[in-house]
């Protein structure tokens, strides 16, 4: 990858192209959802001329992937890794990803820090929220993070006390990057401001968001209060890792792995400079394909060269989702992620939406397929109540249906207390 990201237009085009042969000639003979497609389509992975011979293909969702989970595992996938998220529009997808995928999603992660000074065994500290990461604090990962000096703070509940230990950690370890949700990091920016602390001379290269839209205002506190850039990383836990910021402000794509369509709402591809539905084709997926995978997010694709040097195709707009914080009765803030994983690991539940109206009520709406009994309503209530108060009323209502806000968009958590 370090060689490969100089390469031009068209010799990564070329490079795309040999892989994607690659990747659809062993899933139509060892993945048996798609053996059963490609039959049905009379479609031969192994004779793609272009890369837009891609659009023969249907649309991958998550409702396929729900519906077909065993049937789209490699006859030959050893040691797959389960992964569960709720994706944007909040319907729990369960997916899995093998040992290649990982590590190529490692390399284009690394790689991407090393554009802003910042390499494997530098101090890094991690401002997360999934239960996957912290529910992994055994000896194994203890030992690796202790090699590799990264340290992982928990996004979930950020009370004055944990935030001001947040300072304390990141004054301590001195780390060369931060790594975590633009929010979280905005956050605990803003209370290194009310605590008066300066944390401008720590030596901080930069801070990589990723997984939430970046704001203008984000990016301004977080530069400002660490005194370092701030770089933009696009991507999910299902999709990959799409595309990273250079410290010449544009976000490239791993081209090496990653096909990027935009669509439109027919399905229909669209050139560069038009916005519409990112539709992703990740090269390293051949134990759990995930070919033409719809994302949820919209973005515009750019056809110019950055000013780096670097071949990388760029996208030039990403209107992604974005995720709020809550504010429990005595006023810890937590990440929205928090309220979000209850909800998600519920297998019935299909889709939801959570509205907090404030401190002292909570709105959910849930889409299931046949109905939530007594002891699961009961559960969500003293889970909700275990984090934001035992005196939240917590009003359930299940729905055939959620509505999409005005914009088009789905958001999955609302909180309107202003903190």
């Amino acid at each position: 990858m370090e060689e490969s990201q100089w390469w031009d237009r068209d010799r990564l085009y070329d490079y795309q192209l040999v892989r994607l042969r690659h990747l659809l000639s062993d899933v139509q003979t060892n993945v048996p959802y798609y053996k059963h497609l490609f039959a049905e389509l009379k479609f031969d992975g192994a004779a793609i001329h272009s890369l837009t011979d891609l659009e023969q293909l249907p649309l991958l969702n998550k409702s396929i992937i729900r519906e077909h989970t065993d049937s789209l595992k490699s006859d030959h996938a050893r040691h797959l890794s389960r992964f569960n998220t709720g994706g944007s529009s909040g319907e729990p997808l369960i997916f899995f990803i093998g040992k290649r995928r990982v590590s190529h999603d490692i390399a284009a992660k690394w790689r991407a820090t090393r554009w802003w000074g910042v390499d494997i065994g530098d101090p890094e500290i991690v401002i997360w929220g999934s239960p996957i990461e912290l529910q992994a604090q055994d000896r194994v990962r203890n030992l690796r993070d202790r090699i590799i000096r990264t340290k992982l703070l928990p996004a979930f509940e950020m009370t004055e006390q944990k935030l001001d230990q947040f300072l304390s950690d990141i004054r301590l370890m001195r780390p060369k990057m931060l790594f975590g949700y633009p929010s979280a990091l905005s956050h605990i920016a803003h209370h290194a401001e009310i605590r008066q602390q300066h944390m401008d001379d720590l030596g901080i290269q930069v801070a990589f968001v990723t997984s939430e839209r970046l704001y203008d205002d984000q990016r301004q506190r977080i530069s400002q209060v660490f005194n370092c850039p701030v770089a933009n990383g696009y991507g999910s836990r299902d999709a990959g890792f799409i595309a990273h910021e250079c410290p010449h402000g544009n976000m490239h794509i791993t081209a090496e792995d990653i096909i990027v369509e935009i669509i439109d709402e027919q399905g229909n591809a669209l050139p560069p400079g038009h916005a519409g539905e990112i539709v992703v084709t990740h090269l390293a997926t051949h134990d759990f394909p995930f070919i033409r995978y719809q994302t949820g997010d919209r973005g515009v694709l750019d056809n110019k060269t950055c000013s780096c040097g670097r071949g990388l195709p760029l996208i030039k707009e990403i209107q992604g989702r974005s995720t709020d914080f809550v504010m429990a009765q005595d006023g810890t803030v937590m990440h929205g992620l928090a309220l979000i994983y209850i909800l998600r690991d519920i297998p019935q539940i299909n889709a939801f939406k959570i509205v907090q109206e404030n401190l002292d009520l909570i709105h959910i709406w849930i889409v299931t397929k046949a109905g939530l009994d007594a002891l699961q309503i009961n559960q969500i209530e003293e889970n909700f109540k275990a984090r934001l108060g035992q005196t939240v009323s917590i009003v359930i209502n299940q729905v055939e249906q959620i509505p999409a806000e005005k914009s088009g968009k789905f958001r999955y958590i609302i909180s309107k207390v202003i903190y």
